[in-house]
Formats: structure tokens, C-alpha cells, sequence
């Protein structure tokens, strides 16, 4: 692409997502809530509460404009003022709050012990003698309405601040009980499953796709990243929700003239699907060995017809990316330099029902079973926020570039696919294969398995990357792919992901990495800094942020900003401006 002299090109977003709540299953909290509460806190819940929140004609986000608002308002400053002005009626209304709180305090504890929660002895011993002292000198109501405890409770959690934080700290102090909550991983998701409806209660991408572009730069550019949920277990989309709806409105947006040049949508590929309302969705044929031809289906007319860019998948939804049906697609993309995103980090959004028999054993890798005796190597995980990570974990992707590994699955799939890459039998090369794809991983890993490569200290693979810095881990052994098996079962079990995709990048000509979500994170921006010194990973990295996943940690506008003063500017035009550029070309 000529660019003019002193001109740069515009920064390109490489991963955003502008789907709308109804292409998301309703049961999501699966596997997070157990029965029957993912049932109840449903997307379309959220939607519902959102839209009322944000769009509804009594919307709490139009009382400000409401004259009995700014009546309120005006009482509250009074009230407020009144007592900053009178000191002796303040320390009054400081006083009659005091013993408010503390009956509040009370009450509660008295709540949780009754509700067979053993409290932290400390505390127990603490609240009780107060409760003793206070009863001693005839200070403390203990009215046996319910409905009056309560009130009190709710008038000090809503008005007093000094109560709350009060009530706040005494159950955090209750340990047994805490135990009895959800734990970290279940908040994070809670965090981003309740985050999904502060912009997907739109009803069109386009409206999303506004609050997204009007944070950037004009001409900004962005990688539009649908989602086909239909087949994670997690309750049907309804019929406004649907694939075929989502990428219609996906390709009126790429039609529509003032956004054509700076919209690069993707087709979201999933093995499982086969039709996309009457339409095949992916049929093909190989008239010349070597080589894919797309029959009329739904993937060539996005591609040709509607100047989709590229593909997305998302093997967390339960496949492995070398799915038979994937490799004639992957080798089309591959032979005519059409761009793959993958989903690579640990993320909320995967498969929601049971772990299946096939699902036990690797397809590909193996691991020692004595006596230098081979086995498929176990995957032991069964819970889904575990045993997902199989199909997620980059060395997956090795299974592809690498002509070794490919050729063992290629063996075992039709006739169709065995002649297009050219099989012959276990010792003979392919005469075809996909060393070239151009692939990027997502997330590069994530930030908590950066993290890890920093710890790993004395970890002899992730050191690899500072003894071979051009090269990385050597995954492949000279001689049959049995002689690797070994370092690959190490490498799958024991090394971070950082390593591995880093590796991976330098070995590969056409891997790329985005370090969209992750870029939330300012712990991140050392390694980035790194790994940007190298010339070849500099040309690799592309800037994305998983807009609008990430809106629970920080706005778009706000982690371009951290971006801008964390990087160079070569850097910065690097991984924003021109590697997108060659990504997507």
C-alpha cells in the first residue's frame, strides 16, 4: 500500500465486538450460579433492567431532569448546608446517627448468628461485650417487629456512610460466612456478565458501533468481531438474536458510505454450523491439487460479496482449531492471505455444557506411558472454567503451522482433505500445508500468564526466550514427531502462554499477537515495551482492546491515553497504524 510522504495511516482497532444482548444466550451464568439461579439472572434480565435503566420513559437516568428531582436536590443541599453552618446541630444529628449505626450493626450480627454463621471468634467476643455494656446501661432497643430492625438496617446502609462502611466491614470480618459467597473468579465474571448491558441493550450494532468510534480519532479504523453462541450449551438465542441476523446488520454497517473504508468485519467460523437460514455455510472443492475453491455458500458471499475481511474463531466454545471441517478453510484463508483471529486467553465466555468422552485425551499430543511407550496424552480438567482451556491453549495452533503435527491429523481425516494437502502415509511429508496462514492469537495470552512468564525465574523453556531470543523454544525435534512428543507435553503443562505464543511468532512468518483486553492492565506495558524492541515481534504486534468486553475496567478513550504515554511513538504507529495494515491486507 503507498502512503503518501509524510502522511501516516490511521490507527486500526484490531478487536472489538459490537454484538447486541440478543445474540448473547440467555443462560450465561452457567456453571458460575448453580441452579436454579443462572436460570433467573438471565441476559434477557439485564437487557430489560438496562434498557428500563438507561432508555425507559421513567428512566432513572432522567429523574435529574424532573422537577421533583431538583426539589429533592435543593432539600438535600439545605439540610446539608444547615448543619456544615451550626455546629451544635450537627454534632446532634452526628450523635443520633451513632446510635442508629450501631443498632444496625447489632441487629445484623445478631442476624448472622442466628443463621448458624460462625463469626471469627475475635469478632464474636469484640460484639458481644458491647452488646453487654450497652444492654447494662439500658442503650440498646431490641424491638422484636422484624420489619422495624430491618428499617433501621436499610435507613443506615442507604443514609448514613459512617454506618455502612461499618456493616460492610463487619461482614467482611465474618470469615465463615464469607465462604458461603461467590469466590474471585465468580465476581470478575459477574463483573463483565453485568458490564454486557451497559451497551448491548442497544437493538442495532450500528448504535454500538457509534459509542465506539466516537471515542477514537476520526478515520479510525476497527476489526468489527461478531459471536456465534448457538452452540456453547447456554440456552438458544432468540430469533431478533440470531447469526444470520447479526451478520446482515454487520454487512449494512461495511455497505453504509461513511464507514465502508474504516470498517473491517469478520465471519465468525464455527465447525458446527452447517447452514446460516437456507443457505450452506461452507461448501468447497479442489479442481487443482493443492488448492480451495468456494462452491456457492454463505462464507464466499461475505467474503466476495460482502468484503468481509477475514475470519474469527473462538475455540472455547468446545472445538479444537484443527477441526477436519476448519482445514480446507484454513487452507483457502492461508493460500489467499486472509487474515484469522483466535480467542487465546482464559476467558468467561465458553462451552456451559458437560465435558464429553472425546473430550479426555488430546488428538494429537502424546505423553510417556513407560518404558518409552507413547499414549495419548490425558486432559484430566472437568469443570467447563477448566477443561475449555484445552481447546483455547496456543500449542493447538502448532498443530497447524507445523507440517509434522499436521500431517498426523491429516491422516486421520476423509479422503477429500487427505488429497487436498497431499497425504501419503506417516513418514512422507504433505505436499501442502499451512506454515503460511496468517493467524493472530487474541489477547496474546493474557495478562496473568505475562505475569507468569515474569515468575517462572528458573523455568528452563520460558528462558529460552533470552538464551535463543530469535528463535524460542524449540518445539520440533529432527526425526519422526514422536521424538518431540515429550517437550510438547512439557511445553502444554508447565509454560506460560506468553512463551509460547512469543515462540510461536518467531518461528512462524505470519503470526501475530493483539493484546486487546489486556491492555487494561498498566503491569502489562514493561513486557510490551520489551517486546516491541524486537525487530521482528515489533512488526507482529497489533493494538486491539475487546471493546466493549472490557468497559468494566476502563473506556476506550482511557486505555488509548495509557497507551499513548506508555509507548514510543514508533511503537505506538508500529502496533496501531502499520502492522494492522499488514495483517489485514
Amino acid at each position: 500500500m503507498s502512503l503518501p510522504t509524510n502522511t501516516k495511516p490511521p490507527i486500526i482497532n484490531c478487536h472489538t465486538h459490537i454484538f447486541i444482548g440478543e445474540n448473547i444466550p440467555p443462560y450465561l451464568a452457567k456453571t458460575f450460579l448453580p441452579y436454579p439461579f443462572y436460570k433467573w439472572l438471565t441476559i434477557p434480565f439485564i437487557l430489560k433492567l438496562c434498557r428500563w435503566w438507561y432508555l425507559g420513559k421513567s428512566s432513572p437516568t432522567q429523574w435529574k431532569y424532573q422537577w421533583w428531582c431538583r426539589q429533592l436536590q435543593l432539600i438535600v443541599y439545605r439540610y446539608r448546608s444547615f448543619l456544615l453552618r451550626h455546629t451544635i446541630i450537627k454534632f446532634v444529628v452526628t450523635l443520633i446517627n451513632f446510635v442508629i449505626s450501631y443498632h444496625a450493626i447489632v441487629y445484623v450480627f445478631n442476624w448472622l448468628t442466628h443463621l448458624f454463621i460462625k463469626p471469627d471468634p475475635q469478632t464474636r467476643d469484640a460484639i458481644s461485650g458491647v452488646v453487654i455494656w450497652l444492654k447494662e446501661r439500658h442503650l440498646l432497643w431490641l424491638p422484636h417487629c422484624f420489619i422495624v430492625k430491618l428499617a433501621i438496617v436499610l435507613f443506615t446502609i442507604f443514609f448514613i456512610a459512617w454506618g455502612r462502611k461499618m456493616l460492610l466491614f463487619l461482614v467482611k470480618k465474618m470469615w465463615s460466612f464469607l465462604s458461603i459467597l461467590p469466590n474471585e473468579k465468580t465476581l470478575q465474571f459477574m463483573a463483565r456478565y453485568i458490564n454486557i448491558g451497559r451497551f448491548a441493550y442497544y437493538k442495532q450494532q450500528a448504535r454500538i458501533f457509534i459509542k465506539l468510534k466516537d471515542q477514537y480519532p476520526t478515520g479510525t479504523g476497527f476489526v468489527l468481531l461478531p459471536m456465534d453462541m448457538e452452540f456453547m450449551d447456554a440456552g438458544p438465542t432468540s430469533a431478533a438474536g440470531n447469526y444470520e441476523t447479526q451478520m446482515k446488520e454487520l454487512a449494512a454497517i461495511k455497505r453504509n458510505k461513511k464507514y465502508k473504508d474504516c470498517v473491517y468485519p469478520f465471519i465468525f467460523v464455527d465447525p458446527r454450523r452447517k447452514t446460516v437460514g437456507k443457505q450452506v455455510f461452507f461448501d468447497w472443492k479442489s479442481n487443482t491439487p493443492g488448492t480451495v475453491e468456494l462452491n456457492d455458500c454463505f462464507i464466499k458471499d461475505y467474503l466476495e460479496k460482502e468484503k468481509f475481511s477475514g475470519f474469527k474463531i473462538y475455540p472455547a466454545l468446545g472445538y479444537y482449531p484443527f477441526d477436519e471441517t476448519l482445514l480446507p478453510l484454513w487452507k483457502y484463508a492461508a493460500d489467499n492471505h486472509i487474515p484469522i483471529l483466535t480467542h487465546a486467553i482464559r476467558g468467561t465466555i465458553f462451552y456451559r455444557g458437560t465435558k464429553t468422552k472425546d473430550w479426555d485425551y488430546h488428538p494429537v499430543f502424546k505423553q510417556s506411558a513407560g518404558n518409552r511407550v507413547l499414549e495419548p496424552m490425558l486432559l484430566p480438567e472437568l469443570k467447563n472454567v477448566d477443561f475449555i482451556n484445552n481447546f483455547t491453549h496456543p500449542l493447538n495452533y502448532l498443530c497447524l503451522t507445523e507440517e509434522k503435527l499436521l500431517r498426523t491429523i491429516i491422516k486421520n481425516t476423509g479422503k477429500a482433505v487427505q488429497e487436498l494437502f497431499g497425504y501419503t502415509n506417516d513418514d512422507t511429508p504433505l505436499q501442502h500445508n499451512l506454515s503460511h496462514l496468517k493467524l493472530c492469537f487474541g489477547h496474546f495470552g493474557g495478562d496473568d500468564e505475562w505475569q507468569k512468564f515474569f515468575e517462572n525465574d528458573r523455568d528452563n523453556f520460558a528462558n529460552q526466550l533470552m538464551r535463543k531470543p530469535n528463535q524460542g523454544i524449540v518445539f520440533i525435534k529432527e526425526g519422526g514427531i514422536d521424538n518431540s512428543m515429550f517437550t510438547l507435553e512439557q511445553v502444554w503443562k508447565n509454560v506460560d502462554w506468553y512463551t509460547i505464543i512469543r515462540s510461536m511468532m518467531l518461528q512462524y512468518p505470519n503470526l501475530y499477537a493483539d493484546i486487546s483486553y489486556i491492555v487494561h492492565e498498566p503491569a502489562i506495558f514493561p513486557l510490551l515495551k520489551q517486546t516491541l524492541q524486537h525487530p521482528v515481534l515489533q512488526q507482529r504486534v497489533l493494538f486491539g482492546t475487546d471493546f466493549y468486553v472490557v468497559r468494566n475496567h476502563k473506556s476506550e478513550k482511557e486505555m488509548l491515553a495509557y497507551l499513548q504515554a506508555a509507548l514510543s511513538e514508533t511503537e505506538l504507529d508500529a502496533i496501531a497504524r502499520y502492522n494492522p495494515i499488514n495483517f489485514l491486507s
